[in-house]
């Protein structure tokens, strides 16, 4: 499986937490094919924003959330 890494961000209701305000609102920044890319483009979006302490962006390892045996050690 390819290793797949999501970019998003929104208003979130509390800086610390990845509780956001309005899911319908949240910003997908897009699919990446590897970690690096994904922290650019992650880079991009929350420089953006940096200013606004509500907004929070983030990179959402997909390939760990479809097979989580993926980069876990096997026994």
């Amino acid at each position: 499986m390819s290793k797949m890494h999501l970019v998003m961000g929104g208003r979130v209701t509390n800086p610390q937490t990845l509780e956001f305000e309005d899911l319908t609102k949240v910003d997908l920044v897009g699919v990446f094919p590897d970690y690096k890319s994904a922290e650019t483009a992650w880079r991009g979006a929350a420089q953006r924003t940096v200013d606004d302490a509500q907004m929070k962006y983030v990179i959402v390892h997909l390939h760990r959330l479809l097979d989580p045996e993926v980069d876990q050690p096997h026994e």
